[in-house]
């Protein structure tokens, strides 16, 4: 009987702990827009931590953080990071928004005191279940390595770093087209609109 019990009592919590992780999960629906709730903020934090492999977390950065990879970094990171990252790593960009889980604020301690190796292996191997995506290619671990770079400069993004970087991000056909009517107008070479004439009837 009292085994019996046990088993029953076991069997309720597991039952429980379901509800609960599944309630946590689902607490606004399959919305995009919700944010993880702290369960699963824990859940997921800990399960990434255990998916790098350990030998990973180990590697050192065998580039050095001068201002020429540093600066091929920061262009990289403007033209292929930023549309979720937004140019300053807060995540508060476009796509980023959209995102559940929301990007991490690569500034903030959470992200800093992470090793080299395991901010690499990321970037390589991207993040299940987000929006994060693998960036391995052959014969491109410098880049990955230049990125780690400037994710640990991130705190420290000048104002005049984030202007350049500006300059290097994708850019829709409408923003392009606005940028030439711009510079065409400050040319003073603005074509004439279609169906206006200068001449009298």
């Amino acid at each position: 009987m009292r085994r019996g019990s046990t088993l029953l009592l076991i069997i309720v919590a597991f039952v429980g702990l379901i509800v609960a992780v599944a309630a946590s999960l689902l607490h606004n629906g399959l919305s995009a827009r919700a944010r993880p709730s702290a369960m699963e903020e824990m859940l997921a934090r800990n399960a990434w931590h255990l998916s790098i492999p350990s030998d990973a977390r180990g590697m050192h950065n065998p580039l050095p953080a001068s201002e020429e990879n540093l600066k091929d970094a920061r262009l990289h990171f403007a033209d292929h990071c930023a549309i979720c990252h937004a140019n300053d790593g807060s995540g508060d960009a476009l796509f980023g928004r959209g995102l559940y889980p929301k990007p991490p604020d690569l500034r903030q301690a959470e992200t800093q005191k992470r090793s080299d190796g395991e901010l690499f292996w990321i970037i390589e191997n991207g993040v299940r279940f987000t929006g994060m995506p693998s960036f391995a290619s052959h014969g491109m671990d410098n880049d990955s390595w230049k990125l780690v770079l400037f994710i640990r400069h991130l705190p420290k993004l000048t104002a005049e770093e984030r202007l350049q970087m500006s300059r290097y991000n994708p850019k829709s056909p409408e923003d392009r087209e606005e940028e030439k009517e711009e510079d065409e107008f400050l040319n003073g070479t603005t074509p004439q609109k279609s169906g206006t004439s200068n001449s009298h009837p």
